[in-house]
């Protein structure tokens, strides 16, 4: 079982087999890996006869394709109920995807940069090349007019690699009193002022959406690109994922605040997404991981170490899928498959909305199909399965509560 599973995670053997075998001791052998593996394939053949598959004779491209089907007939069903017409008009949908995220309820009170510091920032590291697209001479002029947020997010395209790095060591110096709680924005850049600085991007990710975890702002760059299909069905569970995203990273810094390194340990974590994380049973386990155990939770177990600064809802945590069940009961097709996925060959056939819809979106051949989103909440499912055990729960809160194991410490 753990063979199938190291598959689908693309994990090294013998290692991931020892791994699981570590966990499966310290919690009691429960057998959560071989349970995990059997929840995956029942529910591929579930979700393979509802397709019209037959489940013993169905190449993985057949399977492919059939996802990509029902990916396009869900896009068409949730363009309709955002109030468009055009499927895969890039210029209408943009801003009716947008309203339908804000419109949601899903949470968005997040622990973030003041916009007075990360305007002294921006001061004392003039983005020369940002200004010149926008035509200032004097930093102060920008800062007065331009959206705040809109500059950072194109810091990262228009600077050099140098001013980028000279730029994020400023975060270093950032205190806890730097920060305060905001709601989170999403905000459209302007075509016609941000010219085509998203394409690469676009590219690149597959998507034109990014965001910053320290102002809580999610941007939906500018594109050339006028038609793409399935944009409303790939953008909007993105930007839930985001919103997800920064909140998650909001309740690791509150959790940081009492840190004599707090400065360093926010610049590490942006600059170099290091993995900041504690040890179960030997193997290392993200915050992310940590955050949706106690999401999922809510207020039935919220530990004493997280007071007074992380609350239980600072730790609300839903998957992007159930936001979109509430705009369209259509997508309940594809719930709880976020870590489902079928090897065909040496990779996966993912069943995740956001990997499928990705691949519809880009027009993937079979060949470069997405798999990144199954494998990223495969991972997170096995360990948060395993935290239900209480002697684990136990050795990652007594790490919480030493201060955490420091990232350098831990091979990812």
């Amino acid at each position: 079982m753990p063979h199938l599973l190291s598959s689908l995670l693309a994990a090294d053997e013998p290692l991931f087999s020892l791994a699981i075998r570590q966990l499966e001791d310290s919690s009691g052998r429960p057998g959560m890996d071989v349970r995990l593996i059997s929840e995956i394939i029942e529910k591929i053949h579930k979700k393979s006869r509802a397709l019209d598959l037959d489940t013993k004779d169905t190449t993985g491209e057949e399977l492919y394709h059939a996802l990509l089907n029902k990916i396009r007939e869900h896009d068409l069903h949730l363009v309709r109920q955002l109030g468009g017409n055009e499927p895969d008009d890039v210029q209408i949908l943009i801003p009716l995807i947008k309203k339908a995220a804000e419109e949601s309820d899903a949470p968005r009170s997040a622990w973030v940069l003041k916009r007075s510091v990360a305007k002294r920032i921006l001061q004392n590291n003039p983005p020369l090349s940002v200004m010149k697209q926008l035509k200032y001479t004097s930093i102060d002029s920008m800062i007065k007019r331009e959206n705040l947020a809109e500059i950072y997010g194109a810091l990262r395209f228009a600077e050099s690699p140098a001013w980028l790095k000279k730029f994020n060591s400023s975060y270093k110096n950032l205190q806890p009193s730097d920060f305060e709680t905001r709601e989170i924005e999403i905000i459209i850049m302007d075509k016609l002022r941000w010219g085509r600085m998203g394409d690469s991007f676009v590219k690149k990710k597959r998507h034109n959406i990014t965001h910053l975890k320290e102002l809580g702002v999610i941007l939906m760059l500018p594109t050339s690109i006028q038609k793409l299909p399935g944009i409303a069905i790939t953008a909007l569970p993105l930007l839930f994922h985001y919103i997800n995203e920064i909140r998650l990273y909001s309740a690791f810094f509150k959790l940081q605040q009492v840190k004599p390194d707090f400065g360093k340990i926010i610049a590490e974590t942006l600059n170099a997404d290091i993995r900041t994380a504690t040890v179960m049973a030997g193997t290392q386990v993200h915050w992310r991981v940590i955050q949706r155990y106690y999401g999922k939770l809510e207020n039935e177990n919220h530990p004493e170490i997280f007071e007074p600064h992380v609350q239980p809802e600072d730790l609300h945590w839903r998957r992007a899928e159930e936001y979109m069940y509430k705009i369209d009961p259509e997508l309940k097709f594809w719930h709880e498959l976020d870590y489902v996925g079928a090897m065909a060959g040496n990779s996966p056939v993912s069943f995740n909305l956001m990997d499928v819809s990705i691949s519809y979106c880009t027009q993937a051949p079979y060949e470069q199909r997405a798999f990144f989103h199954m494998r990223e909440s495969l991972w997170n499912e096995l360990f948060m399965r395993y935290m239900g055990h209480k002697v684990l729960e136990t050795q990652i809160l007594q790490q919480l509560d030493n201060n955490m194991i420091k990232p350098e410490k831990l091979r990812v």
